[in-house]
């Protein structure tokens, strides 16, 4: 009962402090890679720590043993002696109800995800295959549009799109710097990160923590691209070819260098360039790890120690059974 409550009070302090903390961090945009990186984990620690709370319930800690029919032998008398009461019963099947319905939803709502994306894709793509003109030279699809637009249609039959209106509004080095970011989306899996912080959001959109991690998420992957468009064409050249295509729409499956954020990232471009430091680069990587690794060890220490516990010995008493409540 220990480690569950352990385990769940963590998973609601990390749900619900670590957003006030880190939302609009400055720290994240001069290392949004890093930023990306830390969100992940957050989310990820806290649905690990929610569905082991929930296992630690149903599943006592048996010994690990080389041993089939010993291990069998703990298995069976760990669960008899937790199920044997009502209240270890009652908290049994809560904690298999709260690891089925955390797993579940999960993958329900990922499924969903996947069909849906995969099926907006396709149309797009059978759109553009009809009324878009390829321009081998450059590696895109050119529509014919007055708008500047550019944007990038992820996937295994990936595209990159731009309009004609914004062929006539960069200049060379201006085109090559949305380009460059379109391609930083595909080359790094943006389309992923996107879809996988949507799903968490979609499954728990009570959780401010998955609410939250979306909306910066999204944000920090524009600005990694603009980085990765910045080392290739200069910080301001990419400003200003941002500010051409700012006003462009794209496809809700597509991503593009317009949105909402791009004034707030053309400022960035703008403003004098100041990585982080190493040391706290080292400090943001380390506390991504540790958020990771915190619920592991939550459940591996009771485990551990039970490793070093006989539950057969002749003619013990199953009361002695030792188990992670």
């Amino acid at each position: 009962m220990i480690v569950a409550a352990v385990l769940f009070a963590y998973a609601a302090l990390l749900s619900t402090l670590a957003p006030r903390l880190l939302r609009g961090a400055h720290w994240a945009e001069r290392a949004p890679r890093l930023g990306i990186v830390v969100w992940q984990a957050l989310g990820a620690s806290a649905l690990t720590a929610a569905v082991l709370a929930g296992l630690a319930l149903t599943v006592p800690t048996v010994r690990v043993s080389a041993d089939l029919a010993e291990l069998l032998q703990a298995c069976v008398m760990a669960l008899t002696e937790q199920y044997a009461s009502p209240g270890g019963a009652a908290a049994g099947a809560a904690g298999a109800v709260l690891a089925l319905a955390v797993l579940g939803r999960t993958l329900w709502c990922a499924g969903q995800a996947i069909v849906r994306i995969r099926r907006e894709r396709r149309e797009h793509r059978e759109v553009l295959d009809m009324v878009g003109r390829p321009d081998t030279a450059r590696g895109v699809v050119v529509l014919d549009h007055d708008e500047p637009a550019a944007y990038c249609l992820p996937g295994r039959h990936r595209r990159t799109v731009i309009t004609t209106g914004a062929l006539r509004a960069l200049d060379d080095d201006q085109l090559e710097a949305v380009l460059a970011h379109e391609r930083a989306h595909q080359a790094e899996r943006h389309d992923a990160v996107l879809a996988w912080a949507q799903v968490l959001t979609n499954a728990f959109p009570r959780i401010p923590l998955f609410r939250i991690a979306e909306a910066e998420i999204a944000r920090l992957v524009e600005m990694r691209a603009d980085d990765v468009a910045a080392a290739r064409s200069g910080r301001l050249t990419t400003a200003a070819a941002l500010l051409a295509v700012a006003g462009g729409r794209a496809p809700a499956v597509a991503l593009s260098a317009s949105g909402s954020t791009a004034a707030r990232r053309v400022r960035r471009l703008i403003e004098p360039h100041r990585p982080l430091s190493r040391t706290r680069i080292v400090a943001g990587s380390l506390t991504a790890a540790v958020a990771l690794a915190v619920p592991l060890l939550v459940v591996g220490g009771p485990a551990a120690a039970a490793t070093q516990v006989n539950y057969c010995p002749d003619g013990t008493p199953a009361a002695q059974v030792t188990t992670m409540r």
